[in-house]
């Protein structure tokens, strides 16, 4: 794929990377102030520039697993009394074993979730670091090795994903036992009211009830610590699907991307409204603006991803909360006839653009479509602005 002309604006001062030449496939790139003709042509005979650094493709680290071993206090033995209120103080405290054994066991699943879930991770973060390493010391578009790799790396965050379904299966459990611990103290409470009790059965009623309370804030802090790492682990599983599109789209390339754009700012970032094909005018966009980007369709197969992106990125570390508008310019020339298929022709391309960056993670909300036609231009042409 061989982009004749790709520019690229940054915020602040104006300042552009315009006009772009290919060479046996590789991209000159110039900086200049402004955007006449004799910037870009002045880029087009540049010598070669140095290469960019390499995006650092690393995934981020999994999130921190609870650490606790959640080991229920000890039931304090008792002779029954022989009193009606001692039988009921017996049958509570055997119910309390029995719930106290429950948590035990709940407690070895956690346990062993973990354990699982912390291999699965390290075999995930194994593939990925075997694709970025190869991606960055550079290979073949659609190299057969790393598409199995990647394959590979999908079909392991599954199996993270299903040892998130078991803690929350754990958790659902977990939640009844805690009900049953309530119902269990204000059974211990409601005991005290009951006629024909001695001391003794009083006695062992508070220390059960102690025992009872201190189960009860046990059951809270595993359901809670069960909760964070459900919550992290369902965070990092979406991010990592996000950034795996992202690689599958480098690996088809043959060439570095970098994580997702979605995990770059958009998390956090507040909502805004799409859009629909309209003119560019009515896009809302400011009279002389500069585009971030303008992709030139010039010829077959236009190479664009890589600078894109790069594009993208730079844009949405300076603005965290950017929208951006891409405009499909259709050249004019010609008769109505070619009028009306270059229109279509540079929506088609637009179309090929947004997949381009929905693959890259930018979210559809934050993108709004136009198209128009113009005599300035003598290419069909796909302009990005930052909104």
């Amino acid at each position: 794929m061989v982009l004749k002309s790709l520019r690229i604006g940054v915020f602040g001062p104006v300042l552009f990377l315009v006009g772009c030449s290919f060479t046996s496939e590789s991209l000159w790139p110039s900086f200049g102030f402004g955007d006449d003709e004799e910037t870009v042509m002045a880029a087009e005979t540049a010598p070669p520039a140095a290469p960019a650094a390499m995006p650092d493709l690393a995934p981020a680290p999994p999130p921190q697993l609870g650490q606790t071993n959640f080991a229920p206090p000890a039931v304090t033995r008792a002779v029954s009394t022989g009193t009606f209120v001692g039988q009921k103080v017996a049958q509570h405290r055997a119910e309390l074993i029995s719930l106290q054994g429950t948590i035990v066991q709940r407690n070895q699943q956690l346990q062993s979730s973990r354990q699982q879930t912390t291999e699965d991770s390290q075999r995930y973060h194994g593939t990925i670091a075997a694709i970025n390493t190869r991606l960055q010391l550079g290979t073949t578009p659609g190299n057969p090795v790393l598409t199995a790799q990647w394959q590979s790396a999908q079909q392991e965050l599954e199996r993270l994903s299903g040892d998130v379904a078991q803690l929350n299966s754990l958790a659902n459990s977990v939640a009844a036992d805690s009900a049953m611990a309530a119902y269990l103290l204000e059974a211990a409470r409601a005991t005290y009211g009951l006629a024909g009790a001695i001391d003794e059965d009083h006695r062992q009623l508070a220390i059960l009830e102690d025992e009872t309370n201190r189960t009860v804030v046990l059951i809270d802090r595993l359901l809670n610590e069960l909760s964070e790492d459900i919550s992290r682990q369902t965070s990092y599983i979406g991010n990592e699907r996000r950034n795996l599109n992202v690689i599958g789209l480098a690996i088809q390339n043959g060439e570095i991307l970098g994580n997702s754009l979605f995990n770059r700012a958009f998390a956090n970032a507040a909502p805004v409204g799409g859009g629909i094909a309209t003119p560019a005018a009515a896009a809302g966009l400011p009279a002389g603006q500069q585009p971030l980007v303008v992709i030139r369709f010039d010829r077959p197969n236009v190479q664009y991803e890589q600078p894109l992106f790069n594009a993208i990125s730079a844009a949405i570390e300076r603005r965290p909360q950017a929208s951006f508008d891409l405009v499909a310019v259709a050249a004019t020339g010609g008769t109505a006839a070619e009028a009306a298929l270059n229109l279509s022709r540079a929506k088609q391309n637009a179309d090929e653009v947004v997949r381009a960056l929905a693959n890259m993670g930018l979210p559809a909300d934050r993108l709004r479509l136009s198209s128009t036609s113009s005599g300035d231009t003598a290419t069909n042409e796909v302009r990005i602005y930052v909104r």
